[in-house]
């Protein structure tokens, strides 16, 4: 039988030092949410194919890694974690009038194409805060992404804000069908200022508003990016949204955080339950978000419960990535210790190895064979990087 060594295309293998870095990543991370007041929260790694669907508009079903159980129901492996979260504090918390803060860390799945390099399987830990519909909760999420990026080492970054609420009062304004929304929402998204306004340009719509939709592709910067937008539209519920923006800047300069923050009013989400905020999170050495999230208002109401809601989710492999290639490695104050021993020093060094290891120091016995000369066993050690080296 034919030995299958290679992974499936999409996925691969961690290990060693790599592996070693994205755990020690994943617990500073968890500490820092947990650091705010989140609880943990495990999810199943496959659902209902309905948790997912085409009404609670996460992505499109030809993306997704479906199955079928016993009873001949279609099940998913889960491709977005916020849906579960929301299915799962509809059904635990739907009598609870306070507000909730849960935790989340595992793996995701979406059968994407994997051109641009992209996995099909990566590692994410998040939060979702349910039940506070303010601008201050908006706030608190962003200002804990922040925390979370310094503590992973990085120092060079951006929390890009934009609201799905500007895009969608404008296209109610215009009365478009969906597939114009739809065509309308990729350009602006892509930045594609020309297909915008060829698209637009046919339209029965006023020339201020067309103005409007054009501007989006390039209304992105700091604070004053809020008082540009301002100017091109009388629309009530994208006044709205920009007032919220406004204050949501005002409580992050609180939080000593607005540095790292700013503004992209045509960051548009391929999320469709996304109903306020949407941010990201850019650092250099990666083409993609190492950090995604946003205001989902309407999603729980889908499970029984409605209330609303506010989340992100860090993608460590994208994040592990970025701190690779800008050279920051995660220190750990942990100690890996080989004993190499010739046979006659057994008991010796299981005694020695005991000693050690209550002492929280990680012991690796090696024991020299014919095959395995003391002098290998110290370049072994070498490779391995070890912090005491013990012979016997």
């Amino acid at each position: 039988m034919k030995k299958i060594l290679h992974t499936p295309e999409g996925v691969r293998d961690i290990y060693s030092r790599e592996c070693e870095q994205k755990l020690l990543l994943q617990r500073r991370l968890h500490d820092v949410i947990k650091s705010y007041g989140y609880r943990d929260i495990e999810t199943p790694t496959f659902e209902y194919f309905d948790v997912f669907g085409k009404e609670i508009g996460t992505i499109p079903s030809r993306e997704l890694f479906k199955f079928f159980d016993r009873e001949g129901e279609t099940l998913v492996l889960r491709p977005d974690f916020t849906p579960s979260v929301a299915r799962a504090a509809a059904k635990y918390f739907l009598n609870e009038n306070m507000a909730i803060r849960l935790t989340y860390l595992g793996n995701t799945f979406i059968n994407n194409s994997s051109y641009q390099g992209r996995l099909k399987e990566t590692t994410q830990i998040g939060g979702e805060l349910i039940g506070d519909d303010s601008a201050d909760a908006d706030a608190e999420v962003i200002a804990l992404v922040v925390q979370l990026l310094l503590s992973s080492g990085l120092r060079e970054f951006q929390i890009s804000i934009g609201h799905a609420g500007i895009f969608r009062a404008l296209a109610e304004e215009a009365g478009f069908d969906e597939p114009v929304t739809n065509e309308l929402k990729e350009l602006i998204t892509n930045k594609n200022t020309f297909g915008a306004e060829k698209l637009l340009s046919d339209k029965n719509i006023s020339s201020e508003l067309k103005q409007a939709f054009v501007s989006l592709t390039s209304l992105f910067g700091m604070r004053e990016t809020i008082d540009r937008a301002r100017i091109l539209t009388q629309n009530e519920e994208a006044n709205k949204a920009l007032d919220r923006l406004q204050k949501i800047w005002e409580t992050l300069e609180l939080y000593g955080v607005s540095e790292y923050i700013s503004f992209d009013l045509g960051m548009l989400s391929r999320y469709m339950y996304y109903t306020g905020i949407i941010f990201r999170g850019y650092t250099f050495g990666t083409g993609d978000a190492v950090i995604k999230g946003g205001r989902y208002d309407g999603l729980l109401g889908h499970f029984g419960k409605d209330a609303p809601a506010v989340g992100f989710v860090a993608v460590t492999d994208q994040l592990l990535s970025a701190l690779s290639r800008q050279k920051v490695t995660l220190e750990t104050s942990e100690s890996h210790c080989m004993i190499i021993y010739e046979c006659e020093k057994q008991a010796e060094a299981i005694a020695k190895a005991s000693e050690l290891r209550t002492k929280g120091i990680e012991v690796e016995l090696v024991r020299i064979t014919e095959s395995r000369t003391r002098q290998d066993c110290r370049a072994y050690a070498k490779a391995q990087s070890c912090t005491l080296v013990v012979e016997l």
